[in-house]
């Protein structure tokens, strides 16, 4: 079977040039406006674009912008839509972004976020809170914002045991590194499913839902923190894309490019575990956005990571913002997990992507 090394390597030799690339993310960022704007007006009640647009601006610009519509539309829009987007943009983009990154740190381009047990500790804070703490503190107010907040302590507490378990004498090596995530994401599994059991009765199925995750949650106080660790990790990868490249080459290459390998695996494995525990937190699970689109990416620019994050990261966000469409509006009024959505989409490509790389 093909190596990571050698898959990587070969994506290269179809890569798009430098200015080819910037008019194609050109073109996904008028793309994803049109996107959100479209994804705004969609839904049960539908809007007209321009409805859309004027409500958005006097909610901005009251003064400058007079109107008058009716409150429905407004919460809708500016209340409900709108922030909803937004965080869909933000989580597809993240996933996106740390699926490449985990990609290229464990040299397997089967590999996503959730390889390294971030998201099942995230599931299980998230599940405390919503099965014990609300009911504890009585009030559904304080289990809303205590979910994001556990499911983050969740997300980190799962970090530290892997990085406990991977770490040796030899460093942080990849297979270490999987071994090591799938140990503990079981781990925490086991715990989410008997705490599950144990609650059937008080709020399993709200738990269950966030666990297949979902946009529902999506308020304007949510969207800050997400966009911070988002613009952070994102701007610190693009600076160590070089470093980054280095490591689809080999150890042995990296070093000799001046790469220190087990203290850039740390700050890789740091990077991407506060990036993906940030995003659970306010969306719960949602699969294969991470595997999915870096791969697809790396088939149209090529594996540089100079090219591969910035697209990965608007064709990610695109992506799940037409699956949140897709969720809200094919079972109106109910609503689909759009981890179901994603598994749907995501598993025939991972069947496919075995199969081609089987006859590699």
């Amino acid at each position: 079977m093909q190596t990571g090394l050698s898959f990587f390597a070969r994506l290269e030799l179809r890569t798009l040039p430098y200015r080819q690339t910037g008019v194609f993310i050109l073109f996904l960022g008028v793309f994803l406006f049109l996107s959100m704007s479209m994804a705004v007006s969609i839904g049960s009640v539908s809007l007209p674009l321009e409805r859309v647009w004027s409500i958005i601006f006097h909610q901005l610009f009251p003064e400058s912008m007079p109107g008058d519509w009716p409150r429905n539309e407004i919460g809708i829009v500016w209340q409900i839509r709108l922030p909803r987007v937004i965080l869909g943009a933000l989580v597809g983009a993240g996933l996106a972004v740390a699926g490449t990154t985990i990609q290229s740190l464990v040299r397997n381009p089967l590999a996503d976020p959730y390889l390294l047990g971030i998201s099942s500790g995230a599931c299980t804070g998230a599940v405390l809170a919503i099965l014990f703490i609300s009911r504890i503190l009585n009030t559904k107010l304080s289990g809303v914002y205590s979910i994001s907040f556990l499911a983050f302590l969740g997300a980190v507490l799962a970090f530290f045991l892997v990085y406990m378990i991977a770490q040796s004498s030899n460093g942080l090596t990849p297979m270490r590194m999987i071994l090591s995530g799938l140990a503990v994401s079981y781990v925490f599994m086991a715990a989410t499913n008997f705490m599950i059991y144990l609650e059937q009765r008080n709020g399993a199925t709200s738990a269950i839902f966030w666990m297949l995750g979902g946009l529902g949650g999506a308020r304007w106080e949510k969207l800050l923190i997400p966009f911070v660790v988002l613009l952070g990790s994102m701007s610190f990868l693009t600076m160590q894309a070089r470093s980054l490249n280095s490591l689809l080459m080999g150890d042995e290459n990296a070093i000799v490019l001046g790469v220190n390998l087990n203290r850039f695996r740390l700050t890789l494995f740091v990077v991407t575990s506060v990036l993906t525990g940030a995003l659970v937190a306010v969306s719960g699970s949602i699969g294969f956005v991470g595997l999915v689109i870096p791969h697809l990416v790396r088939m149209i620019v090529g594996s540089d990571h100079r090219k591969v994050l910035p697209v990965s990261a608007v064709v990610g966000a695109i992506f799940l913002i037409w699956v949140d469409v897709f969720a809200r509006t094919i079972l109106a009024p109910r609503e689909l997990p759009l981890g179901i959505v994603t598994g749907f989409l995501g598993a025939p490509f991972f069947i496919w992507l075995l199969r081609r790389k089987s006859k590699s």
